[in-house]
C-alpha cells in the first residue's frame, strides 16, 4: 500500500465488532512499534497487549469513566496500554535541559507506528488519553512509580468500508516555507 493511502486509511475507530483481534496481528503491530525511532535510541516505552476479555472489560471500564466518554472502548477486541519507561541518561538530560518531554514524543511515534500497522491489517484503533490511570495500573499490575501514557483500543471496525471523515486544516493553514506564516519564499 502507498504510504499516503495508509495514512488516509487510519482513523480513530469508535465502533467495533465484538470479537478478538488475532495475536499474529498484535505481534506485527508490536514489531512496528519496536522499530520506531526515539531520542538517542532510548525506546522509553513498554506496551502491554491485553486480549483477555475480562481484562479488556476492566480497561474499557477504566477508559469509560464519567459515563459517555470512551464508552466505545467496551466493544474493543484488545487494548494496548503504553507505559512510559525511563529514558536513557542522555535523552533524559537533554529533555530536561531543553524543557521538551522527548520521551512523550517518542511514545507518540511508537504508538502511531503501532496504529498504522493495525490499519494495514484492517484493524481499527483509537488512542485514548482519558482514563483512570490508577485502575489501569492495578488491573495490569503496573508499579505505582510508572505512568501509563495512553491506551489504544483495537478491534474489527463495525463498518470496515467506513473511513472517518478527516476534518483537517488546509495545508496553507498548517504549514509554511522558510518562516512562520509563510511569505518567506
Amino acid at each position: 500500500m502507498e504510504f499516503l493511502e495508509l495514512v488516509k486509511k487510519r482513523y480513530s475507530v469508535r465502533k467495533y465488532e465484538t470479537k478478538k483481534v488475532d495475536r499474529a496481528i498484535l505481534d506485527r503491530c508490536i514489531e512496528a512499534a519496536r522499530l520506531a525511532p526515539s531520542a538517542v535510541n532510548s525506546q522509553p516505552w513498554h506496551f502491554i497487549l491485553v486480549d483477555d476479555p475480562e481484562k479488556v472489560a476492566a480497561l474499557a471500564g477504566a477508559a469509560a469513566t464519567g459515563g459517555a466518554i470512551n464508552r466505545f472502548a467496551r466493544q474493543a477486541g484488545a487494548i494496548a496500554a503504553v507505559v512510559a519507561e525511563k529514558p536513557n541518561v542522555i535523552a533524559g538530560v537533554g529533555g530536561f535541559l531543553k524543557k521538551r518531554p522527548y520521551y512523550l514524543i517518542d511514545i507518540g511515534i511508537a504508538a502511531e507506528h503501532f496504529c498504522l500497522q493495525a490499519a494495514e491489517e484492517g484493524i481499527g484503533t483509537c488512542m485514548l488519553g482519558w482514563f483512570d490511570e490508577k485502575a489501569v495500573r492495578q488491573s495490569l499490575k503496573i508499579p505505582g512509580s510508572k505512568r501509563v501514557a495512553l491506551l489504544i483500543t483495537l478491534g474489527h471496525p463495525a463498518d470496515p468500508t467506513a473511513r472517518g471523515t478527516k476534518q483537517r486544516k488546509s495545508v496553507e493553514k498548517m504549514s509554511s516555507y522558510n518562516s512562520y506564516g509563510g511569505g518567506g519564499d
